[in-house]
Order: structure tokens, then C-alpha cells, then sequence
């Protein structure tokens, strides 16, 4: 009888293993009937747990006043910007919606969008000595924005007040995000993104002094409520689950050597031929025990949303040292992986004829990829199908 060993990733722990081993085996066995599944759940065992109770983790940020708004206000603004740094254009885009039908000007007068992109232009020409504390990219972001599609219909729906402000947050926004995309090693606190939108909204045609330069108008407040919203449906499980997950990846590349111990027990118990199934840090665990140790039940090894390609790369993964290749004695592998998981990770390229990579597409964009692949049909026909 063939057997199906079952690795599971970070942060899993009762009652949820069991559900998700129940789906695995129900997905594998639905399509090859005599399979036996055995579940590994080293989480209990070895799975990282907070000793002292969380004494090393800080308050929650909501706890914290800073400056004169309070915290509740502090959080939605945060959220706010973390909109915009996703989408520095998503203000506009809410403005423009908002703008009312086109109508035929009046002889003599002048289109609306005509003023701010003059002005966006005259910034540009003074490259980023504006807001220099933003970090590179403001002539850039000021060409881009003039030219931009949306800005015409978000003048015709804001007073030009308004507009500066609007428009002075999509600058700095997109000047972060792009600093955020290059991995800079520097970022501007809050306080300094203020001051910087401040001063380009005077440059846009903002009246100085006395007014918030915050995240204020009436388009953001509703996105910022809308991200603070999620954000707040987001934070226990972060506060609960997060930890274990980054905690079980330090513990295990600390102190893997008993994970790695009890899967070999666990495995020589069996019949072959056996084929070890790893998600995520579960894939990491059955590549490096299959590594260290000869196990000839195993035939076959599969991982899905794994790092292990990673790591050997970089120089982590503790049982082998790029560029050493694999031994003779590993099994072939699958490895499977969703294009917009970001935590899954290519092998073909490191070890040449000895992996094969296969593409899976659940539909769901990062971070629900990366816990969607028992879910999603195709990873069982793929496994079925390499099964010995």
C-alpha cells in the first residue's frame, strides 16, 4: 500500500491541523483509492510557543497616542497611507468618480485640471529638492501625475484647496511606494511625510499654515476606514497566529535536528513506497531529513509553496551548502507552486534534471495563495499523478 506522509507549514496548530489533514486526505484519496495518509504534526512537539507568555512583544500601535490625534484616529491615518502606498492614485481615482457629468465650458474660461497640472509641471522642472526627505523620484512622480487620466475629472469634482491636498499625498505616496518597491534601506517616519505633503500642496496651490495636511478628505476617510476596518479583522489573528508562523522558522533552522529525528522514526516504520508531502516549512523539514539521511522507503518527495529552493540559494538550508548538489540518494521531487505566492520558490534551475517545477494558479492574490493549494483540484491531480 502506498503511503502518503503529510508535512504541514508554519503556524499550524489544533484544531486546525486536523481539518487540514482531513482535506489532504480526503483530495488524494478521492482520486486514488488505498492510499494510506499519514499525518505528521510536529507543531505539537517542536512548534515554537511564546515561554514567557508574549513579554517580548510590544503593544499594539492602537495602544499609542502620537501628537495630537488619538489613537483610534493615528490607526485609521496609517491605514489610510497604507492604501496609498499600495495604490498612490486610488485617492484620485475615488475623486474622479465622485465628479460630476461633463459640461460644455464657458467661452473664456479655463478647463479645471488646467491650473494643477501647470503647477505639477513647475515641480517637476525643480526635480526633487521639494521633498528631499522622501527620498528620489518626485520629478518623476510629479511628470506622471500631470499627464495622468483621472486628474482632469478629480479637479472638476474638488475645490482647488482640496485638490492640492489630494494631490500632494499622491506625490508623496508614490515616492514611498517606489522606495518601498527598491527595498530602500531608509523610509521617512510619518512626521516627516506630513511636513514633506505640506510643503508640495503649498507649491500646488494650498493655502500655508492652518490647515491638516493629513489623510482628511472625505474620499480617503472612506478608504482609510475601509483599510482600518481590515486591518482590525486582521489583528488578533496576527497577534495570535503571526508568531508561531515567523517563530517555527527560527526555531526550526535553530534547533531542527529533533524535527528532522522524528520524521526519520516515523518514516522508518513504514511500508514502502512512501512519498512525503511538505507545505511551506513542512517541505523544508522533508528536503533536509531526505538530504542527511538515506531513506529508501521514500520514492518521492513533494512540496508546494515551499522555501527550500530559496534557502539552499541563499546559503540557509541547514543539511546543504550551494553550490553542492543533491546526494544520489534523494528521490525525485515535485515541487509545486503558485506563481502569486510569494513564498514559494523554483528548484529546477538549482539542481538540473533532479526537480521538477509545476505551476498551479488558485486565483487568489497574496497572502491567501500561499494556503490555498489543498484547496485547489490541480494539486491533487499533479501529486496523483507523480504518486509510485
Amino acid at each position: 500500500m502506498a503511503t502518503v506522509v503529510f508535512i504541514h507549514g508554519t503556524g499550524v496548530r489544533e484544531p486546525g491541523f486536523s481539518k487540514l489533514a482531513g482535506r489532504v486526505a480526503a483530495g488524494l484519496t478521492a482520486l486514488r483509492e488505498g492510499l494510506r495518509i499519514v499525518p505528521y504534526y510536529w507543531g505539537l512537539t517542536h512548534g515554537a510557543t511564546l515561554a514567557a507568555g508574549g513579554a517580548s512583544l510590544p503593544a499594539a500601535p492602537g495602544g499609542l497616542s502620537r501628537g495630537p490625534a488619538g489613537p483610534d484616529e493615528e490607526e485609521n491615518a496609517a491605514a489610510a497611507w497604507a492604501a496609498l502606498y499600495a495604490d498612490p492614485y486610488a485617492e484620485l481615482a475615488l475623486a474622479a468618480a465622485a465628479a460630476p457629468q461633463t459640461v460644455e465650458l464657458a467661452p473664456g474660461s479655463l478647463p479645471p485640471d488646467q491650473a494643477i497640472r501647470a503647477r505639477l509641471a513647475a515641480l517637476a522642472a525643480q526635480g526633487d529638492e521639494p521633498a528631499l526627505e522622501l527620498g528620489p523620484g518626485l520629478a518623476r512622480a510629479a511628470t506622471d501625475l500631470a499627464a495622468h487620466s483621472l486628474l482632469g475629472p478629480a479637479a472638476g469634482a474638488l475645490a482647488p484647496e482640496d485638490l492640492a491636498d489630494l494631490v500632494a499625498r499622491s506625490l508623496t505616496a508614490r515616492v514611498i511606494a517606489d522606495a518601498l518597491d527598491r527595498d530602500a534601506p531608509l523610509v521617512p517616519v510619518g512626521d516627516s511625510r506630513d511636513a514633506a505633503v505640506g510643503r508640495l500642496a503649498v507649491a500646488l496651490g494650498a493655502a500655508p499654515g492652518g490647515t491638516e495636511r493629513g489623510v482628511r478628505s472625505l474620499a480617503l476617510r472612506v478608504a482609510g476606514a475601509a483599510a482600518s476596518r481590515a486591518v482590525e479583522r486582521r489583528r488578533r489573528a496576527l497577534t495570535e497566529a503571526a508568531h508561531p508562523a515567523a517563530a517555527d522558522i527560527l526555531r526550526y533552522l535553530s534547533r531542527g535536528e529533533a524535527v528532522r529525528t522524528d520524521l526519520r522514526a516515523l518514516i522508518k516504520g513504514l511500508e514502502p513506497p512512501v512519498t512525503l508531502l511538505g507545505h511551506s516549512l513542512g517541505g523544508i523539514i522533508a528536503l533536509d531529513t531526505l538530504i542527511s539521511t538515506p531513506l529508501p522507503q521514500v520514492r518521492l518527495l513533494v512540496t508546494a509553496g515551499s522555501q527550500g529552493p530559496f534557502l539552499y540559494e541563499s546559503g540557509s538550508l541547514p543539511s546543504l551548502e550551494h553550490p553542492s548538489p543533491l546526494p544520489p540518494h534523494m528521490p525525485d521531487w515535485l515541487n509545486l507552486y503558485d506563481p502569486r505566492d510569494l513564498l514559494s520558490y523554483l528548484g529546477a534551475g538549482l539542481f538540473p534534471g533532479r526537480v521538477t517545477d509545476v505551476p498551479v494558479d488558485s486565483r487568489q492574490p497574496f497572502p491567501a495563495s500561499h494556503s490555498a493549494y489543498w484547496t485547489n483540484p490541480e494539486v491533487y491531480r499533479h501529486i496523483v499523478g507523480r504518486l509510485p
